[in-house]
């Protein structure tokens, strides 16, 4: 079953589009997993959420799996991957925020294509509120005003909405211009020896600034270094993620033994 088949069963059928995962796996030949890496809220000094990162079945890299990725099976691997990293994120006992990616181009009706995903987050009893989607800005978004709209709905809903890899792709400001998140992530790249680097630490510290203003969340993404950590310390961020707090782990949820390390 392709993907256009199953838009002619919602249509034909007449009914709010529900997809279950059974239909949606007939899409796909490939199986995968989930490795989870927490985000850390360093005021507060706990584990604000974890971001899903797909993995092979064998913990294989993410690119080996979106590698297999195209036009037909699109809409099919989202709507897996939402079902899947929550009752995943359930089996483990996660009661934190799970952070899903999403493909923005793979949403054709935010409404419709939201459908699975909480019917399977009633099943497991995962509260929807802790849901938080991310979309990176580093893939390129064919209709901006339609992933506004995504954005809007999915706000609507109480899902926490997230902007990935601020500064790496091809929207930048004028994505923010077009929608404000909760939370701004910004993109390894400015964070990678920002400690060492005055370009990077004038467009960080603005950026910061740029969304202490609107009421955005600054996460900084890909920290792994202490000297990195306490620079962007000094802009007032509190929510961290990278190799310094931990690894994503495979079908597990990482967690931090000693907070005093980074004080």
């Amino acid at each position: 079953m392709k993907v256009d088949d199953l838009l002619r069963y919602r249509d034909s059928a007449g009914r709010k589009f529900t997809l279950d995962c059974e239909k949606c796996a007939a899409c796909i030949d490939f199986d995968f997993s989930y490795a989870f890496q927490p985000i850390v809220d360093l005021d507060k000094q706990e584990i604000f959420g974890y971001e899903a990162l797909v993995r092979g079945v064998n913990n294989e890299p993410a690119r080996e799996i979106l590698s297999r990725v195209n036009e037909k099976n699109r809409y099919a691997f989202d709507q897996i991957c939402r079902q899947k990293a929550i009752r995943i994120a359930s089996e483990l006992g996660l009661d934190k925020v799970l952070s899903i990616n999403f493909l923005p181009n793979a949403v054709y009706q935010p409404e419709h294509c939201i459908q699975s995903t909480l019917q399977v987050a009633n099943e497991v009893n995962f509260p929807t509120r802790l849901l938080m989607f991310e979309v990176t800005e580093s893939e390129e978004v064919v209709d901006r005003k339609h992933l506004t709209n995504i954005f809007r709905y999915y706000q609507a809903q109480g899902f926490i909405v997230a902007l990935d890899d601020f500064g790496a792709g091809h929207a930048g400001l004028n994505m923010l211009a077009s929608f404000v998140p909760q939370i701004l992530k910004i993109d390894r790249e400015l964070i990678q020896n920002i400690d060492s680097n005055p370009v990077k630490q004038v467009i960080v510290r603005h950026l910061v600034q740029t969304c202490q203003e609107l009421n955005v969340s600054v996460l900084a993404e890909g920290v792994e270094t202490r000297e990195e950590l306490d620079y962007i310390r000094t802009l007032g961020v509190s929510l961290y993620q990278g190799y310094l707090f931990a690894k994503p782990g495979f079908e597990s949820l990482p967690v931090i033994e000693d907070w005093s390390v980074y004080f």
